[in-house]
């Protein structure tokens, strides 16, 4: 990125749940000239902002992050112009994780069961320009497109359910009407719909007994 022929160091921002592994992970990059820990975030919403705000290489996110996850963070950035790469550093196990990562245009992943070197390398090997995956069966299909949905998606779907619009969504959830249109177009392609009132009557259809 543009950034990287401005610094001789590799500018990270961190989107991390879990308090104690996000110091750690400050604690790690501090120790490590390579690199300059520019923010943290702890969740995919404020490490939104923190793209609107920051110019940086690379992102190292969790993949169940509150409000937005890592799918989330991923579709969101999807033809963003000077978008940092993205890194998933996440404990969740399931398989088809690092799978979604790559087909949503992540530039690696790295397992928290790994030891944090490995991390350090990853992000190095990334902000090279290069892949970095687990080996996967990338042709494996998705389940049920309503079950990775996060909570916020559901609180949306809610919302689009009782006929609110995005500035009164914007409200309710307090947050900003950019946020809810990033939770909107998520929400919209997990479930392979184009509109609101779609949305609507897909989740209907499948889940006649879960809407208000």
């Amino acid at each position: 990125m543009e950034n990287q022929t401005r610094s001789s160091t590799i500018d990270i921002v961190v989107a991390e749940k879990s308090p104690l592994v996000q110091t750690g992970m400050e604690q790690l990059f501090a120790a490590d000239d390579r690199f300059t820990l520019l923010a943290t975030a702890a969740d995919g919403e404020r490490f939104m902002e923190a793209v609107d705000r920051l110019c940086f290489d690379i992102g190292v996110i969790g993949w169940d992050l509150p409000y937005l996850d890592g799918r989330g963070v991923l579709g969101g950035l999807r033809g963003r112009e000077g978008a940092p790469r993205i890194v998933v550093y996440t404990g969740n196990a399931a398989p088809d994780v690092p799978r979604q990562v790559m087909q949503l245009g992540g530039a690696g992943f790295c397992s928290k069961s790994e030891p944090p070197h490995r991390l350090l390398e990853t992000v190095l090997a990334v902000a090279e320009g290069r892949m970095i995956f687990p080996f996967m069966d990338i042709g494996k299909p998705g389940g049920d497109p309503f079950s990775s949905l996060t909570a916020r998606e559901h609180e949306l779907l809610a919302a689009l359910s009782l006929g609110r619009t995005n500035a009164q969504i914007a409200g309710d959830l307090d947050i900003s009407l950019n946020t809810v249109k990033f939770h909107l177009k998520n929400l919209f392609g997990k479930i392979a719909v184009k509109n609101r009132v779609q949305a609507v009557a897909c989740y209907l259809k499948s889940h006649p007994h879960s809407m208000p």
